[in-house]
């Protein structure tokens, strides 16, 4: 398995299940993808380190629309990997989707997919540059050094444009149409601040109209560590804005999105930490459009899976995942290796 985000942990832990002998290659140093969590380390007022945490991918676990799913958020709030969160939203904010509670990873976002990847075979911190075919079955390519294992089926849970090259000597058209696949970016600000005048009432904001899609107060999350005189700020920007902005300095998107916080607000924050993240491949341009839920090769033993497959969000790419993992099991595959890393951080100062 290349990728170690929901549709890669979701596939490797269906095929698991099954029987298979799974390994999982990912080029970051842990699960989770898009669920992410970020540490950080500051040093306070009295001299003293802290470490402070912003869920700085995606913020939430949408309420599920099938009743698969369903059954995998149950069970994982039964297990308390999961709980429910039905945010406070700021006035003036546009509505969500819906009524339905959300739902939060703890003690982190990426404890969803170490779940799923509990048991499974791990190679963290490996980037796979080439897929190679031969009568012995699939060679995993990490950066010139090829692994010694022989694999019966390789599958892709990659952005589409990290796909593309990987596949293209094996299935030329796979590759075009993931060339074509476009994805959304977005920058994300994590930064701690002081409170704008009393404390605020409400933990989530998504503005109609700027640069900003979404400001979340990140310690008003379940089970999220509170400070006094604290506020956690993850704040996304818009794609059309991330877009825009995409190949800009972090220092200057940092600046940008601090003036668009304040815009928003009404007052200057005095921020005692900040940072940015850019996230090159954020989610589908066509939330939502599911033309085929994941792509498999049972002569050749490949497969790619993803949320540009399955459909935008968590719950499209742990559909991807599964409903792969379903046809491998059909056709028997032993052996899989899934590999991925789906994003290019950008730290900023």
């Amino acid at each position: 398995m290349i990728g170690a985000g929901i549709a890669g942990a979701a596939c490797a832990r269906a095929l698991a299940t099954a029987g298979a002998q799974v390994r999982v290659y990912d080029k970051s140093r842990g699960a989770g993808g898009r669920l992410a969590t970020r540490r950080a380390e500051r040093v306070d007022d009295v001299g003293a380190l802290r470490e402070v945490r912003f869920d700085h991918g995606a913020p939430w676990l949408p309420a599920p629309r099938s009743m698969r799913f369903r059954r995998f958020v149950d069970r994982a709030v039964w297990t308390g990997d999961l709980v429910a969160w039905k945010p406070t939203l700021a006035e003036g904010s546009l509505p969500l989707d819906d009524a339905s509670p959300r739902y939060v990873a703890v003690p982190d976002m990426p404890q969803l997919c170490r779940r799923l990847l509990d048991g499974v075979a791990l190679a963290w911190g490996r980037q796979v540059l080439g897929l190679h075919r031969g009568a012995d079955g699939w060679r995993i390519d990490c950066g010139g050094e090829a692994d010694p294992e022989r694999f019966d089926a390789v599958v892709l849970a990659l952005p589409p444009a990290q796909a593309a090259p990987l596949v293209a000597a094996h299935r030329d058209a796979w590759a075009r149409h993931a060339l074509l696949t476009p994805m959304q970016p977005c920058w994300t600000l994590m930064g701690v601040a002081d409170p704008v005048g009393p404390e605020l009432a409400w933990d989530l904001d998504c503005p109609p109209t700027g640069p900003l899609a979404l400001l979340m107060r990140n310690e008003a999350r379940p089970m999220r560590p509170r400070r006094q005189g604290e506020v956690h700020w993850v704040v996304h920007a818009r794609p059309a804005w991330s877009r825009e902005h995409l190949e800009s300095p972090a220092g200057d998107v940092l600046a940008a999105l601090q003036e668009a916080v304040s815009g928003r607000l009404g007052a200057p924050l005095h921020w005692r930490h900040a940072v940015v993240h850019r996230w090159r491949y954020a989610m589908p341009l066509m939330a939502g459009a599911v033309f085929q839920a994941f792509r498999w090769d049972a002569t050749l033993g490949l497969g790619l899976c993803g949320d540009h497959l399955g459909g935008s969000g968590i719950e499209g790419a742990w559909t991807s995942g599964t409903a792969l993992a379903d046809a491998m099991g059909a056709a028997a595959a032993p052996v899989a290796a899934v590999a991925a890393d789906s994003h290019d951080p950008q730290p900023a100062g």
